[in-house]
């Protein structure tokens, strides 16, 4: 005869019981090294990466054909000594690009984020394995967020290495005049980019929150950028008066501050505030958005 079981031990509950599949954890879904190896194969990131890289070759390039520039005028601007050094070549590169060239990666790699697996109808698979929203929208502004930054570092990075070769290694020579040692003037240009990737999260935050709108990648890239473009050209009207201090292009060049024998953090602070204000309520809404959207693609 079998013998009964113990009344002090409780019968086993089926691992279905939970409503979840054995070894489900939301939060085990989609990480982020899965989402960063299939953001890194896509071809857009490596033309990215190669754009990027080959800037400051061609700027090499059109200084050794068109001759060293001129400091003429009383204003010496950071193009005027770019020749100078590899450190001045690498800040007069950020300058050039800080614009608008790199405005394009941040808005490809976060507008093209969501709204690429909508136009290939991965999406509702994603969601399907099943994914979290949350988590889905999360991994994917990370991995974003970090192409992004990585971004804004190369041009730089391969700023410095090419214009030392090219134009040697050595202090930093100021525009206003004076030289910064090499060891503070690589500190103060690591902050110049650290600024301008934190100047670049409202055309992040607006090109993530366009991705969940629409299934159209191009449409959430160009989106951002023509918004950003906007902002520049609004900028430029002095008829707004102190308004312009709340649009984010207003202190997309208070990086240059750093530039100065004594750094004026002044303006930077205020445009990361800006621009950190903004980005929070767009990623916000992104995330309100996509979390009640009707995927169906």
């Amino acid at each position: 005869m079998t013998a009964a079981p113990s009344p002090s031990t409780p019968p086993s509950t089926p691992p279905a019981a939970s409503g979840a599949a054995p070894g489900y954890h939301p939060r085990r879904t989609l990480p982020l090294r899965v989402e960063a190896v299939r953001q890194l194969r896509r071809r857009r990131t490596l033309v990215t990466g190669l754009v990027l890289a080959g800037l400051p070759l061609v700027l090499i390039a059109a200084f050794a054909i068109g001759g060293e520039p001129e400091r003429g005028g009383r204003r010496i601007n950071l193009m005027d000594t770019a020749t100078a050094s590899g450190l001045n070549f690498a800040a007069m590169a950020l300058f050039v690009s800080a614009g608008f060239l790199l405005v394009v990666p941040v808005a490809l790699f976060c507008g093209d984020t969501v709204a690429s697996e909508a136009s290939w109808s991965s999406l509702r698979y994603l969601l399907a394995a099943p994914v979290p929203r949350s988590r889905l929208l999360l991994s994917k502004l990370v991995v974003a967020l970090v192409f992004s930054a990585v971004a804004m570092a190369l041009l730089p990075s391969v700023a410095l290495v090419a214009g030392s070769v090219a134009y040697g290694w050595g202090p930093l020579e100021l525009p206003m005049g004076g030289t910064l040692p090499v060891g503070d003037a690589v500190g103060r240009l690591a902050v110049a980019v650290a600024y301008v990737f934190v100047g670049q999260l409202v055309t992040a935050a607006l090109a993530f929150w366009l991705s969940t709108v629409t299934d159209a990648p191009l449409g959430a890239v160009g989106g951002a950028i023509g918004l950003t473009i906007v902002g520049n050209i609004l900028d430029a009207v002095t008829a707004l008066g102190d308004w312009r201090e709340l649009l984010p292009a207003h202190w997309q060049f208070a990086w240059a501050d750093v530039f100065q024998h004594e750094v004026e953090w002044g303006g930077m602070l205020r445009g990361s505030a800006v621009s950190v204000a903004y980005a929070l309520v767009l990623f916000a809404l992104a995330f309100r958005h996509f979390r009640a959207k009707d995927v169906v693609s």
